[in-house]
Formats: structure tokens, sequence, C-alpha cells
């Protein structure tokens, strides 16, 4: 039998430590007027690196979703920086709210992860998504087919955080990283895919089937 699971991220302790102990040193000293606003704060840094399981409904074919928040943009394109070929693109804009844990939209193999350093404009404008830092991860599906999801920082997140090497054999639904306070997740799939949300439809990573493969 497993050992039950802290369903905290563990890029967040040092955050939810720090917080807490001021929290604890201004309440032993009094300072009420400091305590309650840290208790706070301590409580919203505690919800944001919330890392609860997931199971997800949809068929063992679906393309899951890579993370929590809202679809922003369905496009297509094409992609002449990673693929080189006709895209559907997908973005999710995560907010302070949601999850931040990314997980594995689609059993695969990682074929490249490639870094960028960058700006940090808001991750749902223009400029965000052209300018701004991201990590990307190359994935060829046990299928065959092609795709590619990519973690984009945004005006508050300031690091990205991914797990993945290339050569990695990965599984639908497992986690991957994540992006400190507020991002974007873009994904560009096969242009015969099948796209089963809309734009401004909230999602859940691990969960919400994105689109199948046609």
């Amino acid at each position: 039998m497993t050992s039950p699971r802290i369903p905290v991220a563990l890029e967040g302790y040092p955050f939810i430590g720090f917080s807490a102990f001021i929290t604890l040193i201004t309440a032993i000293l009094g300072y009420d007027f400091l305590a309650w606003p840290c208790l706070f704060l301590t409580t919203f840094i505690v919800a944001f690196f919330r890392d609860p399981e997931r199971m997800s409904p949809a068929p063992p074919d679906a393309l899951l979703s890579p993370a929590d928040g809202k679809i922003i943009i369905i496009e297509e394109q094409f992609d002449d920086k990673y693929l080189q070929q006709q895209v559907i693109k997908v973005s999710i804009f995560m907010n302070v709210f949601n999850v931040h844990v990314n997980r594995i939209p689609v059993n695969g193999t990682i074929e490249a992860i490639r870094y960028t350093p960058g700006k940090f404009y808001s991750a749902d404008s223009d400029k965000g998504a052209l300018l701004n830092e991201h990590c990307a991860a190359i994935l060829q599906t046990e299928n065959g087919e092609r795709m590619v999801f990519i973690q984009v920082a945004g005006l508050i997140a300031r690091r990205i955080i991914n797990w993945l090497e290339p050569g990695d054999t990965v599984q639908r639904g497992k986690r991957f990283g994540l992006i400190r306070f507020g991002s974007r997740v873009d994904l560009y799939l096969p242009i015969n895919s099948k796209i089963e949300v809309k734009i401004g439809q909230k999602v859940r990573a691990g969960e919400t089937a994105l689109a199948s493969f046609s």
C-alpha cells in the first residue's frame, strides 16, 4: 500500500514555509495588522501550489489538456519553428487561481526540449505569445504523429519548471512540470486533429479531452 500523497507541489514548499514563518512571527509579536494579511497570503500560496490527483473519463485515444485554464486560441497556422508544417494551435490561459501543475497530453516519446529565454509580457497578449520566455516539448505519439506543447511565462510568472528530457517515454495525464504564478500553455497539433473544445471553454489538466487524431 502506498502512502497518501500530500496534494501540494514540492516546488511550493519553500514559498509556503517562508510565508507561514512570517505569519507566525507577526502573530507571536502581536502585530495583528500584519498577521492577517500574511495569513491570507500563505493561504493563497498553498492554493496556488495545490496538486490534486486527476483521472479522466475521456477515451484512451483522446488528447488531454496539459493545463487548467481557459481556451483563448484555436486556429490553423504554419509552424516554422518546431514542426515546419501546417498545424492547429490551441492556447490555454492560466490565471493565478488555476492549478498550475502541467500534465502530459498523450502517450509518446519526447523528441526534444527547447528552452528560449525572453520577456514577461501578459501571457494572453500577442506580445506574450511571440516574445515571452518559453519551454517547448516536441513529442511523437505512439501512432507516429508529431505535436508540440509549450509552457509560456507570463507577466507575474518568473520561472518555468519542466522535468522532461529528450528520449523520455511519457504517459498521458502524468505530471511534467509547472509555471509559477499564472501563464499559458500552447499546443501545436497535427492538422488532421479533431478539436473537442471551443474558445472560452474552461479545461482541466489531465481530465478534459482537447482533441483526437482522425
